[in-house]
């Protein structure tokens, strides 16, 4: 397959078979991050893992020590005082049924969806619209509870929410390239971390199998997995 003249330029110096340390993967990632908007820094991480089983699913949730650098709209699911609560703690999007009839006709306003457990019932009925995109509130990992204010300030503070895809892969957003590098080496290595925290029982043999860094329109660099934890 053909490659751009840009995308060609962004590679040259990177030895596609090297294994680099994290540190060196994100200075030649952000070197080559020349957009004219500022680019995501984003992370795969291939899994030793089976998606398929019930016992080797990876999901969770990491704050970020240095945040995304992406703004967040966060939609709220609550009534009354819950309501008040999630609006005052500046959610985005706050409703009970009109946000789920909303929600339902295609209108989805938010990045990022909490729900109170009573609110549950209502939008279990979301699951073919919320579930696809991964948007679903899950009690795992923070989503539905009764502390919104605490889940919004996290969901806009730079909490990252993963899950594994059928190939065995966790992606994620770590930051900007206008972030420095000390930075995002430290975002990388909070969701290293959390991934490896989230090790499922089922899983067998290596569990982080194989890292890459890359921003949004640069290529991709192999990072050398032992580099990425603690």
């Amino acid at each position: 397959m053909a490659i751009g003249k840009r995308l060609k330029k962004a590679r040259e110096g990177i030895d596609r078979q090297k294994l680099y340390p994290l540190a060196e993967a994100i200075k030649l990632v952000k070197e080559r991050a020349t957009s004219k908007f500022d680019e995501t820094i984003e992370v795969s991480l291939n899994l030793g893992v089976d998606p398929r089983h019930a016992d080797q699913m990876v999901r969770g949730v990491v704050m970020l020590p240095n945040g995304t650098g992406r703004t967040v709209r966060v939609g709220v699911f609550a009534r009354g005082a819950k309501a008040d609560e999630a609006k005052a703690a500046g959610a985005d999007v706050v409703g009970a049924e009109d946000l789920v009839e909303k929600v339902q006709g295609g209108t989805i306003e938010f990045d990022r969806c909490i729900a109170t457990p009573d609110m549950m019932p209502l939008v279990g009925r979301l699951g073919k619209v919320l579930g696809p995109r991964g948007m679903m509130p899950n009690p795992k990992i923070g989503t539905v509870t009764m502390d919104v204010a605490g889940a919004v300030a996290a969901a806009k503070g730079g909490s990252v929410e993963f899950r594994v895809e059928k190939a065995g892969i966790v992606q994620a957003g770590v930051g900007k390239a206008s972030f420095s590098e000390e930075k995002l080496v430290e975002n990388v290595k909070a969701l290293a971390d959390a991934v490896s925290k989230a090790k499922p029982t089922g899983a067998k043999g290596t569990y982080i199998q194989r890292v890459a860094v890359s921003s949004t329109m640069g290529p991709g660099v192999k990072v050398e997995p032992g580099t990425i934890i603690g």
